[in-house]
């Protein structure tokens, strides 16, 4: 099997495949970023969301409160030590992928995964164990682009092939504005514009600053279309000033925000 990408998914697959039995190769075709999943609940989401935490008197709800409330604009700030401080306790872990011919980054500023996450949601693996597979062989790593498919393989750009009889693309998912254009129409997707991001201007981000998560949680360009979406921890505070939201105009409570967003993009 040959899966096509790095990220997520692509390792998810990987390793349950190799679970079956299964001889897998992995095609990374950009750097990724990894953290192994202990060190990041330890160091970048534990001060937050764990037992210690409670202790200290922050439940859920007032971690959710007090992540919410750091600015975007200087995030990356506080978030370069902390990942600094991962890559130097686990130096040795990612000394092995790359031996293993793996591609790493830690983001355009080394502000690691939630920089990453905020800006693009994409270019990241949390790792639970599919690392350790790569770095010791067990998933064969291969860089590179293809070129063709073909009926025993592929074919990279560099001319090299890689045997395989299943092929699974694990590159991505689809922007939720193309998800709404499939519904509503490129009309009104145009009208909004892209979804997500900060306008931080680093890749798949582009500018200009918007200063919070392009069109997410709040009105848009488009009457009566909304977005919600995120992970977990945003789902379960965003959710309520959504509804807020949609329930005070419903009762006919004037609810002035202060300006629409822009529309910036359309992908």
């Amino acid at each position: 099997m040959l899966v096509v990408g790095s990220n997520n998914s692509a390792h998810d697959i990987a390793a349950a495949a190799w679970e079956a039995g299964v001889t897998v190769t992995m095609l990374q075709r950009s750097s990724t970023h990894v953290v192994r999943s202990d060190r990041f609940v330890e160091h970048a989401i534990g001060p937050l969301y764990s037992e210690d935490a409670v202790d200290a008197g922050i439940d859920v709800h007032t971690g959710d409160l007090l992540f919410a409330s750091q600015p975007y604009r200087i995030m990356h700030r506080w978030q370069k030590p902390i990942y600094d401080l991962i890559r130097s306790e686990d130096a040795e872990f990612y000394e092995r992928l790359e031996a293993a011919g793996f591609d790493v980054d830690f983001g355009e500023d080394d502000s690691g995964l939630t920089m990453k996450y905020l800006r693009r949601g994409s270019g990241y693996y949390i790792d639970v164990g599919a690392s350790e597979l790569v770095a010791n062989g067990d998933i064969e790593l291969r860089r590179g682009e293809i070129a063709e498919v073909v009926a025993d393989g592929v074919v990279l750009t560099d001319g090299s092939r890689i045997e395989s009889d299943v092929l699974v693309y694990a590159t991505g998912y689809r922007s939720m504005i193309r998800l709404a254009a499939d519904v509503l129409g490129d009309e009104v997707a145009d009208r909004v514009g892209r979804v997500w991001g900060l306008g931080s201007g680093t890749a798949k981000d582009p500018g200009p600053w918007e200063g919070e998560e392009r069109n997410m949680w709040k009105p848009t360009q488009q009457r009566n279309l909304w977005f919600q979406g995120g992970n977990l921890q945003q789902a379960r505070f965003y959710s309520l000033l959504l509804a807020l939201q949609l329930k005070a105009r419903q009762e006919g409570i004037d609810t002035p925000v202060y300006a629409l967003p822009e529309s910036h993009h359309t992908e």
